[in-house]
């Protein structure tokens, strides 16, 4: 059983999100103001965030940041869940330090398979030993990618 912060402002969301976690024996804990977000992730000690991005008086962006920034929750995953998915974004929030992006409206499947893939890739790099202390060790970072030109199914790359 997993300990999941939830950061989302909307009552259903925040329903729908904390059902499918509990129903997939996490435990879920849901906090409305981003300003306390900070405080309730310390005090809580969550094995994943989730964070909407457009939030009130702290952005979902904001507070990836400074959970980043934090030396207590700075290797704890975030995933970013946003109906704002205007070109680029998806590059921002990957870069202030979300390893995963979900769009809404969410998919139930692709949200509870994201959840486990986080929480099995964090319980993986654990047994590993983890990474140097201040080290995020996030391949989907920008920080941490490399450009080595287009991919598969992207222009310029080769097809499969």
């Amino acid at each position: 059983m997993a300990k999941i912060l939830i950061v989302e402002d909307n009552a259903l969301n925040i329903k729908l999100f904390c059902d499918l976690l509990a129903a997939h024996g996490h435990q879920p804990e849901a906090v409305t103001d981003s300003r306390v977000a900070l405080e309730k992730a310390k005090s809580f000690g969550p094995d994943l965030v989730i964070t909407d991005i457009q939030l009130p008086h702290v952005s979902g962006l904001d507070l990836i940041r400074m959970i980043r920034s934090d030396e207590q929750l700075a290797q704890v995953p975030i995933m970013a869940v946003t109906a704002y998915s205007a070109r680029g974004d998806e590059e921002r929030i990957r870069a202030a330090g979300a390893q995963a992006y979900v769009s809404k409206p969410i998919s139930v499947m692709k949200f509870a398979q994201t959840v486990d893939d986080l929480l099995n890739d964090e319980r993986e790099r654990a047994r590993e030993g983890g990474t140097a202390e201040g080290e995020i060790d996030n391949p989907y970072t920008q920080a941490n990618r490399t450009d080595d030109g287009p991919g598969p199914g992207e222009t310029g790359g080769d097809e499969p």
